[in-house]
């Protein structure tokens, strides 16, 4: 377990461990300045980035937090800039452990646990919201379900205030794919997990016809069921485009007064399950708002929540932290052989993050490669016991921090969170992503005060009190938390204010187009 800081100290730079060989620049420092401990900085250095604290060899491990994250690619002399101009990517044994540091969560007891006012859908399932959802098999009817989604303005839901919206799920597959296997499957289960998801209170599938992913299969394969609250239409069976779209609204129409029908009842958190996700990062992502929402989900698992860790080649590098702390050595070689997948067969030859590679944004914002990114991005589910590991898409049963397989790719992760279970994303942003997720409402925290103060119409939780010194990692955690239950009630986030989540339903495509 990576031990974070409660509050970094005072002064020009943070450091983290003390058997680090850096330091992390707590605003932008100029060449020549003292550091501390006699130290004076040789480079211009940016705010979130990394200053060698001593002279460090050339093959040296690069420590911060006491984990490696690289390699010094020639001699680094006390207070310079390190960065990829000068810290290579390589691989490095690890101890996965399995399961030797496992200690079970101590749960509050039921009369103690937190509750939220939540919707109780007929077949006891807990809603966080209340839409209509219209679903695509395939892209050829993403128009329909997109022209059938927009008849629905807020003036013509105005007399179902219950109503959240009708939102449409197109996507840019179906057809063209493998017919069978693991492709077809996971495009499958992710649509089966939307359309049964109990923040829709009905759904429309619509399909084509023609298609590989068939409606007739979609449904027999899943063990869907055409009933009141899910339909299904295919255009060239309704007699073409504009045909199925009048069909559709007028399902949509029908579905309307029963899915307004709701009211919000108190339940407990333990009904609450966050889909974890950052994007965005930067150097201070691993200080203040990934460690701080960790705290926050290490909260709601003693009250019995569920928080989905995700972005697979977002936690190489220390995936061993994880494989330690997993409730059996079945569960830790699950995480581990989903890692080598990727490494072995899905990304061989690749430009891809897993392979040491991150976007601009996260070098500009002081990442240097993956594995540091990884010491950040891993910290978002806190420290208590991995237990459980999905494939993508996969329903989420279990309790507790689970992992699931999803790419780096924040819709595409989030999509396989929510077809999952998820009813609510959490997400950490040091350079400011834009997002929204729905049906399920996404909170954004930002990890440093400029940012934020820059980004207010998008950020709902400021985590750069960490940095400024006004709050403790434990005050931020028990903020996050509330502002959780505050949200799962109904209060609307940021992105929900402004209408983002119409274009983020993106099923992992990870098959051959043919």
């Amino acid at each position: 377990m990576i031990e974070v800081l409660e509050k970094p100290a005072a002064g020009p730079v943070i450091r983290l461990h003390e058997a680090d060989n850096v330091v992390i620049a707590r605003s932008n420092v100029e060449i020549g300045a003292k550091l501390g401990d006699g130290l004076t900085c040789r480079s211009q250095v940016p705010s979130g980035h990394k200053i060698a604290t001593r002279a460090i060899k050339q093959g040296e491990p690069i420590l911060k937090y006491n984990v490696t994250i690289g390699f010094a690619a020639a001699d680094i002399a006390p207070g310079t800039f390190v960065h990829s101009h000068n810290m290579e990517f390589r691989e490095f044994d690890r101890d996965y452990a399995y399961a030797q540091e496992y200690r079970p969560v101590d749960l509050l007891p039921a009369s103690e646990r937190a509750t939220f006012m939540g919707i109780v859908r007929a077949n006891g399932q807990i809603a966080t919201r209340n839409y209509i959802g219209i679903l695509s098999t395939v892209n050829c009817s993403a128009t329909v379900v997109h022209k059938v989604a927009e008849y629905f303005t807020p003036e013509r839901l105005a007399e179902f205030p219950n109503v959240d919206g009708v939102v449409a799920f197109a996507h840019g597959t179906g057809c063209g794919m493998e017919m069978t296997g693991e492709p077809m499957d996971l495009l499958r289960r992710t649509m089966a997990g939307y359309a049964l998801h109990a923040n829709l209170a009905s759904a429309l599938v619509i399909g084509l016809g023609c298609e590989r992913n068939q409606v007739s299969k979609l449904f027999k394969e899943q063990g869907l069921e055409v009933n009141s609250r899910l339909r299904s239409f295919v255009m060239q069976d309704e007699g073409g485009t504009t045909k199925t779209i009048a069909a559709g609204v007028a399902a949509v129409k029908e579905m309307l007064p029963e899915a307004n029908r709701v009211t919000r009842t108190r339940v407990p958190a333990s009904h609450i399950m966050v889909g974890l996700q950052c994007g965005g990062s930067d150097g201070f992502s691993s200080i203040t708002a990934n460690p701080a929402l960790g705290a926050a989900m290490d909260i709601l698992v003693k009250h019995g929540g569920t928080a989905i860790l995700s972005e697979t080649p977002e936690i190489y590098g220390v995936e061993h932290t994880l494989t330690r702390r997993a409730r059996s050595r079945e569960v830790g070689e699950k995480l581990i052989e989903r890692i080598r997948w990727w490494k072995d067969e899905y990304t061989v030859g690749r430009d891809t993050q897993i392979n040491g590679n991150v976007s601009p944004g996260n070098q500009t914002g002081g990442l240097a490669n993956i594995f540091e990114k990884s010491l950040g991005s891993s910290m978002k589910g806190g420290t208590g016991p991995l237990m459980e590991v999905y494939r993508y898409a996969e329903p989420v049963t279990q309790h507790g921090l689970v992992f699931m397989d999803t790419p780096g790719f924040d819709p595409c992760s989030a999509t396989g969170q929510i077809a999952g279970g998820a009813n609510v994303i959490m997400f950490t942003t040091g350079r400011g992503s834009m997002f929204g997720a729905k049906p399920v409402p996404s909170i954004k925290l930002a990890t440093n005060t400029p940012m934020y103060n820059r980004l207010k119409d998008d950020m709902d939780i400021n985590c750069g009190g960490i940095l400024d010194g006004t709050r403790t990692m434990q005050q931020m955690g028990q903020e996050i938390f509330e502002d959780l239950l505050r949200t799962v009630s109904g209060e609307k986030t940021k992105s929900e204010l402004l209408g983002l989540g119409d274009h983020e339903f993106v099923p992992w495509n990870i098959g051959v187009t043919g």
